[in-house]
């Protein structure tokens, strides 16, 4: 595997979402020997409520999302914690990319987690509920490094600009492990 193919998206729709600055930095810091390609906000604004009866023939950004996830080797999520859980926007997007489950795009794909909060546990809760569903869908969570980064805003300014560099430095390992993770996966199969 030359170039490691990454996919990442956000669970948030909000304009100064702390969870889309991570996403855009990630961009920024990937390394040379991966691509990262981000879901646009735009087009997730777009995407309909989960749907059983559209599963066969969802619509047409839905599709797009699909098959960027099973164009990619990985998956890098950046997710908001709310109400102690991951947001409902997310579990959405995550329904329609593993149903039906023949064409669960997420299966055997390796994940990573990433979350901001302006609380001091950085939405670490979500990541672990959003970890049991990633796991029903036969993905392979990266243990570590944890990204959780709290008290957002006093890290990320008020244009989305990551000002800290500890947070910057923990983003580039979490693309670095899952870079290596994914490589291994795939040595092994």
């Amino acid at each position: 595997m030359n170039e490691t193919r990454i996919f990442g998206f956000g669970g948030s729709l909000r304009k100064d979402s702390f969870n889309w600055a991570l996403l855009e930095a990630a961009v920024k810091l990937t390394p040379t020997n991966a691509r990262l390609e981000v879901f646009s906000r735009n087009d997730l604004e777009q995407v309909p409520l989960f749907n059983q009866d559209m599963e066969h023939n969802p619509p047409d950004v839905v599709r797009i999302f699909k098959n960027m996830a099973k164009k990619s080797d990985s998956i890098l999520i950046s997710t908001p914690e709310y109400n102690f859980s991951f947001p409902g926007l997310l579990k959405n997007l995550i329904d329609w990319a593993s149903r039906p489950d023949e064409d669960n795009v997420f299966n055997g794909k390796p994940v990573a987690i990433m979350s901001a909060s302006t609380g001091i546990f950085g939405g670490i809760r979500a990541q672990f509920q959003l970890r049991q569903t990633l796991l029903a869908l036969n993905m392979h969570p990266l243990n570590r490094p944890i990204v959780a980064i709290g008290n957002a805003a006093t890290k990320i300014d008020e244009n989305g600009c990551i000002r800290d560099e500890k947070t910057k430095k923990r983003i580039e390992e979490l693309l670095k492990a899952l870079i290596e993770w994914t490589k291994r996966l795939k040595a092994n199969g």
